[in-house]
């Protein structure tokens, strides 16, 4: 499906919708055949009602739920993916393959992370979470890749999630600026990429390990008020949808 056939489809869409340092202790170097360097200075005292910013490095493991990643560390990552992609394929569809077959190993990985994170370290501590279960129906999973999925990736929800008014089996997840893309010019004779594809990889992992065997692609759809639009495609096999009818009852 190219990027014509999915912006003049968009329409068919209806929406759903502290911590603590010890003090090194000293020892002599007399004890140990190696020179052992001195400790290092303590931190000068603050001025009064200020408050020291915490380093990364001093964070608990536990607690970063939300590791922060350097924007521009990912830039440069990310331009380094793409070039490298780029000098191995030989067309759009194959350079799109591998952005998603990249992407299918991360979600594979967070399928179980994150269900286990959730448990072992919850959000508030005034009760304990109930254990991780199975995810049987479609709208449930559709809300979780597009709330919790897209939280921890992106650190914000996605901004649609919508069912198409014609095909029972295909639901469209709508981002108005993907942070991964932000760094990305396309050139014009390639302006049916879509490097949004390996996004479309870690949903299709998640919905596949899930139970929920889909095809997952990316378009780019820009529209005048988000000019870097990507819509994520999520076609269902038909063996999704007759489970889906017959926990419904019909």
């Amino acid at each position: 499906m190219n990027r014509d056939s999915v912006s003049s489809s968009t329409s068919r869409f209806s929406s759903l919708l502290s911590p603590t340092t010890s003090t090194p202790s000293l020892i002599s170097s007399r004890s140990s055949t190696f020179p052992i360097p001195p400790p290092l200075p303590s931190l000068p005292q603050l001025p009064p009602n200020s408050k020291r910013t915490s380093l990364i490095y001093d964070r608990q493991l536990t607690k970063s739920r939300g590791s922060e990643v350097s924007a521009g560390a990912w830039a440069f990552l990310f331009s380094e993916i793409i070039q490298y992609t780029q000098k191995r394929v030989s067309g759009i569809g194959e350079f799109e393959k591998r952005l998603n077959i990249l992407g299918y190993r991360v979600g594979t990985r967070l399928l179980e992370l994150l269900p286990l994170r959730d448990y072992l370290y919850p959000l508030s501590s005034l009760r304990s979470p109930p254990p991780p279960t199975r995810t049987l129906r479609l709208l449930p999973i559709l809300s979780y890749v597009h709330s919790t999925l897209y939280r921890y990736l992106f650190g914000r929800p996605a901004d649609s999630l919508e069912k198409s008014t014609e095909n029972e089996d295909e639901y469209m997840i709508g981002d108005d600026d993907m942070v991964i893309t932000r760094g990305v010019e396309v050139p014009r004779d390639m302006s049916e990429l879509s490097c949004g594809a390996l996004v479309a990889g870690i949903i299709e992992a998640v919905m596949d390990g899930a139970g929920f065997p889909a095809r997952v692609t990316a378009h780019t759809v820009p529209t005048i008020s988000h000019p870097r639009r990507t819509v994520i495609l999520i076609k269902l096999d038909p063996e999704v949808l007759a489970r889906e009818a017959a926990m419904s009852g019909k």
